[in-house]
């Protein structure tokens, strides 16, 4: 299998997974936004909580140069984690978040 394919698929089950998982508290939900064409993937979280209005994302994916970049994390695991148990290898995770030149002090690729 191509490996774009299996990492589009990688992604998006795993961000499915994440968007089914109910909140405990406040009126919010997920909304899994994905483009294949631009190989983005977005898990926002919208809703009221305590009469305030909540809109963020909480994962941010892009495949570049077939490397997964994980461009925002919000997650209390990480979602390398994830991609690693799913078959992924670290030297093809880029954790975009982090500045290039600490991105070689972390397990995962440099990008």
């Amino acid at each position: 299998m191509d490996k774009l394919i299996k990492y589009r698929q990688i992604i998006e089950q795993i961000l499915t997974e994440y968007a089914a998982i109910p909140y405990s508290y406040g009126e919010l939900e997920y909304k899994l936004i994905i483009s294949q064409y631009f190989n983005s993937f977005v898990l926002m979280t919208m809703g009221w909580e305590n009469r305030a209005r909540v809109h963020g994302c909480l994962i941010h994916i892009d495949i570049l140069d077939d490397k997964i970049w994980i461009q925002r994390d919000g997650t209390e695991d990480g979602i390398g984690n994830d991609l690693v148990k799913a078959g992924v290898p670290k030297d093809d995770i880029v954790p975009g978040f982090h500045p290039p030149e600490l991105r070689k002090y972390v397990e995962y690729g440099v990008g």
